[in-house]
Parts: structure tokens; sequence; C-alpha cells
């Protein structure tokens, strides 16, 4: 996998400063005061650091962005990063600085001169996350980028609070890895196997194959993928870092390649249909941080892999297909086919471990991207307590999140008249009626939350902590979720 920028943590050395290469990056308060590293920034820089903060441009620098000092006097540095953050900023705003210096960082790395800022720590997580470059399929690599040493106050301590942060980082390396994975590369197989890896972290990973499925009664998963070449998969990973309590269940649809079946999506951006099984991705993602942070709660995740493609032996508009539930499910639409891949998974998640709460995560509906664009995912949920903890996760780790309604009209919208439901509900509410339809497997005990993920899975411009491309939306949220809910 793409592997985080190396990033250490060291007692501040003002001696050590002039010889520094590559960037050097200095934090500066809104009053613009200089303290001991910057006073000998300046005195280097026969004064520029001074003039620079002083003047009228670096006054109008929102917190967390930068100027930059290019080939500065006095230095062996090539440049000089001067960083615009409060000593009161946001978790926000501290990494919007780090993502700064990471969009200066070279392969002669960087000195980041934090000081005592409270937040250094979420400096270092901003530039692990948008040093990000994926280049596994490029013949010609990323020019490598050299380490990151921060000077702190107290390294000792921030290195420790940086732990579990840059554990947080690399699970979500791990998602966007697997999210710009093209699907030739990670098929089914492939995508189980990179899984399966993670049991020397500590996971405990099993495989059901196809033949598992079959006697579990997952009709409704099996239908999607029986005609591509790709064997279904549902991959079950087992995090038990707490007590004798029951796990929260993950679960995320994982379709590696989504051609929309019979139902033949347009041609134009079809390419993209790779990031169809995001939502696997995240799960994941989160069950690599829970083990690398060695997490003290019990945490399942479940992933169902499967290709939806076409063949003479490929799902049909009009076929009736029973779950594992026991339900039948009229298929309208065969681009409508992660809700019937979750849907055997939710039923299975429940019927065996039994969850405290379960949320899953999936690119389920364009119309998700029409109601809320690419900033923020659609939740939608039958429990205002988990929904509520949720919500909190995501704002504060700053990634959008937005409740949606759900209620008895949605879900008549997919009364069918030859079986127990229709899996679509037409296009008026698109996104809620997809909420409808995994509702109906999920039991009324089950605290649940689902998380249409269509709009921030991938984006097509640079974002404040990710360059463009898979984002790795979730990971954070879910693992402070974890952290904030169901740690002792």
């Amino acid at each position: 996998m793409t592997e985080p920028v190396s990033i250490t943590f060291h007692a501040t050395d003002i001696d050590a400063i002039a010889e520094a290469k590559g960037c050097v990056a200095i934090l500066v308060d809104d009053e613009g005061k200089l303290d001991q590293a910057g006073r000998r920034v300046n005195r280097l820089t026969r004064g520029a650091l001074e003039r620079l903060v002083g003047s009228d441009g670096f006054g109008k620098k929102k917190p967390g962005e930068a100027s930059v000092l290019d080939w500065p006097v006095g230095m062996a540095a090539e440049k000089v990063a001067v960083v615009s953050l409060p000593k009161k900023a946001t978790v926000d705003e501290a990494r919007k600085a780090g993502a700064a210096i990471a969009r200066a960082l070279g392969g002669d790395g960087a000195l980041v001169l934090a000081g005592g800022h409270r937040h250094a720590a979420e400096v270092a997580l901003g530039i692990a996350l948008r040093a990000y470059e994926f280049d596994a399929q490029k013949t010609k690599k990323a020019d490598p980028k050299g380490e990151v040493r921060v000077m702190v106050k107290d390294a000792e301590a921030t290195a420790e609070a940086a732990k579990p942060l840059l554990a947080a980082a690399e699970g979500v390396f791990f998602t966007r890895d697997l999210v710009s994975e093209p699907a030739n590369v990670l098929t089914t197989d492939e995508f189980a196997r990179r899984l399966t890896d993670m049991e020397r972290l500590g996971l405990k990973v099993e495989v059901l194959e196809e033949a598992d499925l079959e006697k579990l009664g997952m009709n409704a998963l099996l239908a999607v993928g029986m005609a591509s070449v790709m064997p279904s998969k549902v991959v079950v990973m087992q995090w038990n870092g707490g007590g004798d309590e029951q796990p929260l269940a993950l679960v995320g649809k994982g379709v590696v390649f989504d051609t929309g079946g019979i139902s033949l999506k347009p041609a134009a951006g079809m390419e993209e249909m790779t990031m169809d099984m995001g939502g696997a991705g995240v799960v994941a993602g989160v069950m690599r941080t829970l083990a690398l942070r060695k997490a003290k709660a019990n945490v399942v995740g479940l992933v169902g892999l499967v290709e939806n493609t076409v063949a003479g032996n490929a799902q049909r508009p009009g076929d009736v297909v029973k779950s594992m539930k026991g339900d039948t499910i009229e298929v309208i639409n065969t681009d409508a086919e992660g809700r019937l891949v979750l849907s055997d998974v939710l039923w299975y998640a429940q019927d065996r471990f039994k969850p405290v709460g379960m949320i899953d995560l999936a690119t389920l509906t364009g119309a998700m991207i029409i109601a809320l664009g690419h900033e923020t995912a659609g939740v939608f949920s039958n429990d205002d307590t988990l929904c509520g903890q949720l919500l909190d996760a995501a704002r504060a780790e700053g990634e959008g999140a937005w409740r949606l309604p759900m209620g008895q009209v949605y879900d008549d919208q997919l009364k069918s008249r030859i079986a127990d439901m229709k899996n679509v509900g037409g296009r008026p509410a698109g996104s809620i009626t997809a909420a409808q339809f995994l509702k109906r497997f999920v039991k009324d005990e089950t605290p649940w939350c689902h998380i249409d993920i269509a709009g921030v899975a991938l984006k097509s411009s640079d974002s404040p902590l990710s360059p463009k491309g898979a984002t790795g939306w979730g990971v954070l949220t879910l693992d402070r979720l974890v952290k904030d809910g169901y740690e002792g």
C-alpha cells in the first residue's frame, strides 16, 4: 500500500534550523508574534520573515493558509513556509495548516517549527493526509517525499498524541488505494487477499466463498455477481480489543466494478465505477486503523465483494430473488445492485454477531450526488442516539454528513405486484427509497445507520486534505465514533 510520509517529533533545536534542507515551516499566531525558533529564522533571513508576517497579504491569510519564501538568504532550505495558525485554532484549521506544509514538501523533507502549539499532532496528521499520491499503476513513480521532522516544546507528549492519528492516516491511505485501483487489478480475489493480509495486525479475517454464501441463502448478493468470472465473496474482519460485550458492526458495499448489468450505464464516466466498492474500502480502512492503534473495543467489519457485469446468465430486470432473510425481491433495475448485496450482508451480520449497533456505507445512489453534491454524505437511521453520535463524530473530524428523512410514505414506493418488494422506488427521493429498502433488512432491536457516500468517496478536484481522486471519507469519522462511544 501507499506508505504515509515519515513524521518524527523532536525537541526544539534552534541551532539546527540554518542547516535544515528542503522546506522549513513555521507556525505564526494571529498576533504575528514570533517564538524563539521564529526569531532565529528571522535573523537568518535578515528580517524577511518579519516583513512577510507584517505584510497586508499575510494578514489576510485564513487560519491554515501559508505564504512561501523561496531560496531564503542565510539558510540551506529551499523554502520557508509561513503558516497562519492562531493559538486557539480549531482541529480542522490545524490539519489545514499541515496540508499547506505538505504542498511544499519535496524530496528533502521538511522541518516544522511547531513550538508549543496545542494542536501540533493535528498539524502532523494534515501533513500525512495531504502528502498522499497514488502511483501504483504508473511506470514513472512519484518523486519520494523526505522525512518530516516536527520540532515541538514537548516532543514525547506530542508523539504520543500523534500515534493514533497517524494510525488513522494509514487507514485512510489503505482506503484510498483500494478505491483508486482499477478493477482488473482489484478483483474480488485480490480484494479478499489484501484484507486477509491484515491478520498480521491482529485482525481475525474470514472469507466466505460462493459455496458458503449459497448455503447461507445469500441469493440476493449472488444474483448480482452471477454473470462475472470473478467469484462473489463476503469477508468478515473481527477486532476484539474490548471485553465481553457484543460488537459494533460495520458493513460495506464492495462492487469492484459496476456496469449496471442489463440496465447498462451510459459509457461516459463508466470508468469511475471502479470506485463502487468505496463502502467496503472505508470499512477496511477503519478496521486497519483500529488494529494499528489497538482500540479497546469490539468491532466487526463485513464486506460483500461482487462484480456487476453483463453476460448471457446475467440477472434480468423482472427477475425475483429470495434474500437470506427470506423476503422476495423483484429486480426492476439491475443497476440498483448495491442494496441487494447489502441486504444479505446486513442480515448475516445481525444473525451471527447480534451487534450493539450497525452502520453500513455504500456508494449507493446517484441521487445522493444531486441532493448533497461532493462535500456531504447522506445519513439515514432508525435510532436517534446512534445517528447523533455518528453526526457528532463526523463534525469533530470535519467530514460533512447530513441526516435525511425516512418514513412509510417512502417505503410504500417499494411495493411490488409479484414479490414482497421492488429493488427501486422510482426517481423521486431515490436515495431515501434506497435507505428504506435497506431498513427492511434491519431488525427492530438493532440501532442502525446507513451512509450514502456516492458523492464523497471520489472527487474530481483537490480537497483541503486530499489530492484529486479517492478521499477516504469516513475512516476518521468511524474511528472517532468507536473511540468516543465504544472504548472503555
